[in-house]
């Protein structure tokens, strides 16, 4: 049976490249957990107010069961949500590309609503649909929806005219044509929104949690909070933070599968 060795050149060569791309990040990243370590010791900052990092990890550990269930919990809002605004947002925003009726009536809309601040939504839902899986996952989808749709309404509009009458000209009828070329054109606007979606998916799930919720991140801060334990709050936000890096990663690699031809793309594995 064929076995993985760790001192392929190919495996030590991916790692130096990435090291040598990540190693800035990963400096400031160690930098400025030990600036944090260090400043509390040396102002003497009440452990109440701010947590080193060092008792945060071992306070997080002690309480890593349920930080993992929540975050559980989270992140089936967050998902899920997440989920049904790209079904819905992307479709949708390409029929409003294509229908005049539809930018007249729908869009303005949507832009209007796009302007209301979502937390504004979220104790009507609580009060309508109780404290759920459900009102979260609405919250979720109206934070990230718009994005999504507004997003494709550009992508999707941004095609110029003559690539549009090049490609109808060498006899591809109008299916051809928006898959070979319009689709393809659009994607990378299109991803632009989805990455925005998937930055604000987490904010929306705790957002919902906060005004009302028996389970998950959101409720964990604040109640940890609420006992004056920074260093379990701490805690749970990075793992909502660690939460928000996972579906942002799992978005970016999506683009880097679909759209590997596009020059963002290039320039991120150069």
């Amino acid at each position: 049976m064929a076995t993985v060795s760790f001192e392929s050149p190919a495996l030590m060569s991916r790692l130096s490249a990435w090291i040598g791309r990540s190693w800035m990040f990963l400096a400031f990243f160690v930098a400025f957990f030990l600036v944090w370590e260090w400043s509390v010791v040396l102002f003497d900052i009440p452990r109440y107010i701010l947590t080193p990092p060092s008792l945060i990890v071992e306070k997080g550990w002690a309480d890593i069961d349920r930080l993992i269930y929540y975050t559980y919990i989270t992140g089936s809002e967050t998902v899920i949500g997440y989920v049904i605004s790209v079904v819905i947002g992307l479709p949708l925003g390409l029929a409003i590309a294509f229908s005049s009726i539809l930018r007249r009536t729908i869009y303005p809309f949507f832009v209007s609503l796009e302007m209301v601040p979502k937390i504004a939504f979220a104790p009507l839902f609580i009060s309508w649909l109780g404290f759920g899986l459900l009102p979260k996952i609405i919250i979720v989808v109206l934070v990230c929806f718009f994005p999504i749709v507004l997003n494709a309404i550009l992508a999707f509009n941004s095609l110029s005219e003559e690539l549009t009458r090049f490609s109808r000209s060498t006899g591809a009828g109008w299916w051809r044509t928006f898959f070979k070329v319009r689709l393809p054109a659009a994607m990378p606007q299109c991803f632009v929104g989805f990455k925005y979606a998937a930055i604000n998916a987490t904010v929306g799930a705790t957002i919902a949690e906060f005004i009302g919720s028996d389970k998950g991140l959101g409720f964990y801060i604040q109640i940890v909070t609420g006992n004056m334990r920074p260093d379990l709050a701490f805690a749970g936000i990075f793992f909502l933070t660690a939460l928000g890096l996972a579906l942002f990663g799992a978005v970016t690699l999506a683009e880097r599968l679909l759209i590997p031809w596009h020059i963002s793309v290039r320039r991120t594995k150069a």
